[in-house]
């Protein structure tokens, strides 16, 4: 049997996040179709700075309405300034409100991210102050990063409050 590698996580730090436009591309997923979310990424890359109203470079993966069975729409998307100019025939697009995120960041290899995650929803929320809200998780990437050279910062932002 492999043994699967462990994944360094940090504690997280909190932010209030301010409200985000993003548009992208969506898709639907499961828990077991999420292996498919690259395919959609690699359809998107080519958009980068074209799109109408983006702001920067920074790139957004958003995670949002959950079936509470393991399914959830995805947009890997960039942040726009508005919808009037925006190609809703090619674009879709979320408008994420603003929250207090705990945010981690992701070291290591994207096929590492799962196991990312697994510690955040499995081994720290449960036993943090937090409770999870019911509202977009983004995956947020800097403008830098490079998935195949392992550089730039990617971090998850997961909405929370404090526990009543």
């Amino acid at each position: 049997m492999d043994e699967q590698k462990r994944v360094e996580v940090a504690e997280p730090r909190f932010e209030h996040g301010h409200f985000l436009l993003i548009a992208g591309f969506r898709g639907r997923f499961t828990q077991d179709s999420a292996k498919d979310i690259p395919a959609l990424w690699e359809k998107f890359l080519p958009h980068l700075g074209k799109i109408q109203g983006q702001k920067n470079e920074v790139t957004y993966g958003v995670c949002s309405n959950f079936d509470g069975q393991g399914g959830f729409d995805y947009i890997a998307g960039v942040e726009i300034s508005k919808l009037d100019d925006l190609d809703q025939k090619v674009y879709q697009w979320i408008e994420v409100l603003p929250r207090q995120y705990a945010v981690f960041e992701h070291k290591g290899p994207l096929e590492q991210l799962p196991q990312t995650l697994q510690y955040i929803y499995k081994t720290w929320l449960p036993t943090s102050h937090y409770v999870e809200l019911n509202a977009p998780e983004l995956e947020r990437y800097s403008a830098d990063f490079n998935p195949r050279l392992h550089t730039g910062k990617l971090e998850i932002c997961v909405p929370v409050d404090t526990k009543a």
